[in-house]
Parts: C-alpha cells; sequence; structure tokens
C-alpha cells in the first residue's frame, strides 16, 4: 500500500487507540456494538481503498490524498472515541468546582451567562446551528484542502486535529471535568427559551458516565465526555486558522469561528476555563504537529536520496 508520511503517521496512531480499546474491552468487560462500530470502520475502510485506487491506478493526486484523509479521520474518530470511553470510571474527581472558582475570578458566572442569553432566543437559535457545525466544517476544510491542491496544509490540519484530540484526552484524564452544567442547576423556563446541547441532564449523565463507567459502547448515543479542555475550541481554532492560511476563503469561517466562542460556553456547557484550554491545547498542538510533519518530511527526502543513490551504484 503506498502512505504518504503524515498518513503512516496517524495510521500508527489509529492502530495504537484500536489495540489499547481491544484490550480495556477484554480486561473492564465492557460490550460494544460491533455492527455499529463495523458499519463505521467499513466506510472509513472503504475511504482508504478508495484513495489507493487514485494514487495507484487512477493516479489522481488531489482526490487519492482528499479519500485517504477522509477515512483517517472516521477511523480515528471511531478509535478515539471507543478509547476515551474505555478510561472511565473516573479514579480521580472531577475538578468542575476549581474552574468555576476560577471563572468567577475572571467575573464570569455561568448560570446568569445562560439565562441572559435565554432572553434571547433567536439568537440562541443561531449558536445552536453555530455550535453544530464544528464536525462539517472540518469535513468542508479538508475537501478545500485536499481537492484544493494543498497537501501539506492538508496534513498540518490533519495532524494537528490528531494531536490535539490526544492531547485533549490526556489533559481530560488527569484532570477529569464535565462542564458547569454538571453542578449548576437551570430553572425550567431558562432550558425552554434556550435548548442546550449540553444542559443539566446531559451534565447529570455524564457524571454518572464518570462514576460508574459505561457499560455498552455504542455509536448510536455517545457523548462528548470532555470538559476541559474544550476540544470544540480546538476545532474552532483549527478551522479558522488552516483557512485564513487560504485567503480570503477564511474570512467567512473566522466570522463563524468568532460566533462559536459564545456557543461553546451555551450550547456546549463549558467554562471560560475550558475555551482557553482549548486555545493553550490547539496552541500545543499545531507546534508539535509542524515539527512531526518537518521530520517526516526530512526523513523521506533521505531516504528518497539513499535509494537514487543506490541505484545510482
Amino acid at each position: 500500500m503506498a502512505f504518504l508520511p503524515a498518513e503512516r503517521f496517524i495510521i500508527l496512531i489509529i492502530a495504537t487507540l484500536a489495540l489499547l480499546g481491544a484490550c480495556l474491552l477484554l480486561l473492564k468487560g465492557v460490550g460494544i456494538d460491533v455492527a455499529g462500530y463495523a458499519s463505521l470502520v467499513a466506510c472509513g475502510a472503504f475511504l482508504l481503498a478508495l484513495g489507493q485506487f487514485y494514487r495507484t491506478v487512477r493516479r489522481n493526486e488531489r482526490i487519492a490524498v482528499t479519500a485517504t484523509a477522509a477515512g483517517l479521520f472516521v477511523l480515528f474518530t471511531i478509535a478515539g472515541s471507543i478509547f476515551n470511553y474505555l478510561l472511565l470510571p473516573l479514579r480521580l474527581s472531577p475538578i468542575d468546582p476549581l474552574l468555576a472558582r476560577f471563572d468567577a475570578a475572571l467575573g464570569f458566572d455561568w448560570p446568569a451567562f445562560v439565562t441572559f442569553a435565554s432572553h434571547y432566543p433567536r439568537a440562541g437559535m443561531l449558536l445552536q446551528m453555530v455550535y453544530a457545525s464544528s464536525l462539517p466544517q472540518l469535513v468542508v476544510i479538508l475537501l478545500v484542502l485536499g481537492l484544493g491542491g494543498r497537501i501539506r496544509l492538508l496534513h498540518h490540519f490533519l495532524m494537528t486535529g490528531v494531536i490535539g484530540a490526544l492531547t485533549a484526552i490526556i489533559c481530560w484524564f488527569f484532570f477529569p471535568s464535565f462542564g458547569p452544567a454538571s453542578i449548576y442547576a437551570l430553572p425550567a423556563d431558562v432550558t425552554q427559551r434556550v435548548p442546550l446541547a449540553a444542559g443539566p441532564d446531559y451534565g447529570a449523565q455524564l457524571v454518572q458516565l464518570g462514576r460508574n463507567g459505561a457499560a455498552y459502547l455504542t455509536p448510536r448515543n455517545a457523548l462528548g465526555l470532555i470538559g476541559f479542555p474544550s476540544f470544540h475550541t480546538v476545532m474552532a481554532t483549527m478551522s479558522a486558522c488552516f483557512m485564513l492560511r487560504c485567503g480570503a476563503l477564511g474570512l467567512p469561517f473566522l466570522l463563524l469561528n468568532v460566533l462559536m466562542m459564545p456557543a461553546i460556553i451555551i450550547q456546549g456547557g463549558h467554562n471560560i476555563a475550558d475555551v482557553l484550554g482549548g486555545f493553550l491545547v490547539f496552541g500545543v498542538a499545531y507546534a508539535i504537529a509542524l515539527a512531526a510533519l518537518r521530520q517526516l518530511e526530512g526523513t523521506q527526502g533521505k531516504h528518497r536520496t539513499g535509494t537514487a543513490t543506490a541505484t545510482a551504484t
């Protein structure tokens, strides 16, 4: 199979997560929806196969890298989600009260902010749509970069997302949190005026999962576990940053993801601290991904030079 260095790097991470996940499933005796996950894995595998077809048979590298990136995106999402769930139940106490005190020190009160926002239901509906655009944005960017021939930028984008997700999972494992919705109760009239993607009921489910772990894994009802750092913030910053590197095309993404910040706090049930943590994780992931990509390119260049020398000899 013909994979580029960045693609092999991500495949190695996916394989490692899958192996760890399989071991944890056996050790913990957690049930799994084999059919549900198999259909998603089949989708990712099909996209990888399509990429190989266009790389080795049809010789269209733009389609090849786009299909391969899409397949890796699907497979990493599955492996990362399962691995994250299998870290439950929590061994450490959630730090939500600490994060709430940090927000209070900044003069921010999450229940008061959501209550204020509930008086503007149309704005709330807009933010709900903005919040739901996170994953579709990543897919659009993947297509724009891949089909546009910006292969190096696409690989930097993918590696930033993978490293950012792993960093967020590691941080959350050692400093678990489920967001302010898990510790605050909101009046019923507030949640009726502004339906929350991660409201008090959602927070209660997360707390229960944190205490008891998951007995059965299925993609049909997977929840976003991580409160701090906010991975939605990582995704939003990725979208704005990488599309701005494409010029004026990035301006709509910048505007959309400026709106994403209040959406993350309200719809996602996040603290200001979670958002700040998401910015930090993005910065670290971006830098590590760039350094790793340069290293992979350097290794590939040395390999090509060595092969050419041996052939000439």
